[in-house]
């Protein structure tokens, strides 16, 4: 995924573009309206996070002139909580905002909805994984994982409901509705320890006395 950030503050490009790269974005910073303008024109992104507040002009502005016709989904940065700038930048077409300081896991996560609402990718990057929803593959550094058709389903189960907790039981619920075969919870544990081994231990977590979690952000 390609994001592209919009923000003068020195402290904040380091800390986001460090956070979204180690998470395997494809992540660019300017500074500046005129240094935005000029991107836009040479490259395609994904996404774009925009401060409002820029030392040559007002984000708003940038938004509906430049950023809206070339079709680029938006989520705004303001240090204000100014009500009529934010409706504003809304209803011109911005698909989020929020308020600083900020989490940068909300801000990711915030990116990570809009992303996948806009649907301009169906893929879902978990640290150097991609599952790519459409296609139903999963790639890790580019290189595609050989799973079975059970292992891939439990994996797409995790990634749909990623950074929230999938319960053994759930899990036995849903091996049993895709395969008709009486299982017991040791054959969760099994699967599991199968996909980790193609995948990696860092994609899948264990929540010992419940269940199993991946985690974007």
């Amino acid at each position: 995924m390609k994001i592209l950030l919009i923000e003068d503050n020195e402290t904040i490009v380091k800390a986001l573009t460090y956070a979204f790269q180690n998470h395997g974005y494809q992540f660019w910073a300017v500074t500046s309206c005129s240094e935005a303008r000029w991107f836009i024109l040479e490259h395609q992104v994904d996404l774009i996070v925009l401060d409002i507040a820029l030392p040559d002009g007002n984000g708003i502005d940038l938004y509906e002139r430049t950023i809206k016709p070339a079709g680029f989904p938006t989520i705004f940065l303001t240090a204000e909580d100014d009500e009529e700038i934010i409706v504003k930048g809304l209803d011109l077409g911005g698909e989020d905002y929020i308020t600083k300081p900020f989490s940068t896991k909300e801000l990711m996560a915030r990116v990570n909805r809009v992303l996948v609402r806009n649907k301009k990718e169906s893929v879902i990057q978990i640290k150097d994984l991609a599952f790519d929803m459409d296609k139903m593959t999963v790639t890790k550094n580019d290189r595609l994982v050989e799973l079975t058709s059970l292992e891939r389903k439990l994996l797409h189960l995790l990634v749909l409901n990623r950074n929230k907790v999938v319960t053994r039981n759930t899990i036995l619920d849903k091996i049993w509705e895709w395969t008709g075969n009486d299982v017991d919870d040791h054959t969760v544990t099994v699967y599991m320890k199968r996909i980790r081994e193609k995948v990696g231990d860092e994609i899948v977590t264990t929540v010992r006395g419940f269940g199993y979690r991946v985690d974007q952000c």
